[in-house]
């Protein structure tokens, strides 16, 4: 089974088969995975990367995907790739000589999976070829809120927004927030409400209100785990919540929307304005949020 997600940012794992060259690996970034992998094979001449060209053919076994940017997902390419040389990542030791390159990069990955900011991500771990997969090192498992699942994924073009099966799916649009009862505006930078996938919950608000309400025991933090809906009030997961505004909870895949406009910009932009308020003129969410503003240059 092939998983459709639109607007794709994923961050990808190759691995040589060529003898010469067996065993080698190289990290990616991609939009669309079918065509990227296609690219590497073909050499530097048709898209490839100069690294990968004519060291085919090359398998790609693991994405991670869910980013809410192209920034974000260019950020962990670029962690990924040198771990050593980022920040977050200091606790890391380097390559012994007697592990592989592969078992190298998962050991990596596996710490980036649980580091600041991207342990907050509702990020997917995805295993695409079943015949590479490897468990994580006890104690570096993703966290609970990352899915690991298995299978290809193909990038789509679609519009944000859940798909209901049938017309009688479809609830009644609520007219104002559930945490701030302000009327919803066409055209307000919050955008479509976020709604409760739970039957029967009518719950809608602004993401950044739902994501006050839920971060209100962790008010140093921007992007939320998980929190009681305000509706039906059972505990539900954020990732859980942005999949289903995105039309693909059914999957729990993420399908983040573009690097101009998503969540977790708004959660940024309101991180800022809230610091600006309290006199502060250095943004709070610099460390944490401040790389996944688009346009932000890479490290």
């Amino acid at each position: 089974m092939v998983v459709e997600v639109s607007s794709f940012y994923g961050v990808y794992l190759l691995y040589c088969t060529n003898p010469r060259y067996h065993g080698r690996v190289y990290v990616g970034f991609t939009v669309n995975p079918e065509r990227r992998i296609g690219q590497h094979n073909a050499g530097k001449r048709r898209g490839g990367a100069w690294k990968t060209s004519g060291r085919g053919p090359w398998e790609m076994v693991l994405i991670i995907h869910g980013f809410p940017s192209d920034v974000a997902a260019l950020r962990f390419e670029w962690a990924w790739q040198h771990p050593h040389s980022s920040r977050r990542l200091t606790h890391v030791t380097r390559r012994t000589s007697r592990e592989r390159q592969f078992e190298f990069h998962l050991r990596v990955v596996a710490h980036m999976l649980r580091a600041t900011p991207w342990c907050r991500l509702p990020l997917t771990v995805r295993w695409l070829k079943q015949e590479y997969r490897r468990d994580f090192p006890p104690g570096l498992e993703p966290p609970l809120h990352m899915p690991v699942a298995f299978g290809q994924v193909r990038a789509v073009r679609g519009t944000k927004g859940a798909r209901p099966e049938s017309d009688e799916e479809l609830p009644v649009a609520p007219k104002r927030c559930s945490v701030c009862l302000k009327r919803f505006q066409d055209g307000e930078e919050d955008g479509t409400p976020l709604r409760c996938f739970h039957t029967g919950c009518s719950m809608a608000a602004h993401i950044t209100c739902l994501a006050q309400a839920f971060l209100q025991q962790e008010p140093d933090q921007f992007i939320p785990i998980e929190g009681q809906c305000p509706g039906c009030k059972n505990t539900v997961l954020w990732g859980d919540l942005i999949r289903h505004y995105k039309g693909c909870y059914g999957d729990l895949e993420a399908d983040p929307t573009s690097s101009q406009e998503h969540w977790a910009s708004e959660l940024n932009r309101e991180g800022v304005s809230r610091n600006a308020s309290n006199g502060d003129s250095s943004p709070l969410v610099e460390d944490d949020l401040g790389f996944l503003a688009a346009g932000t240059a890479l490290p």
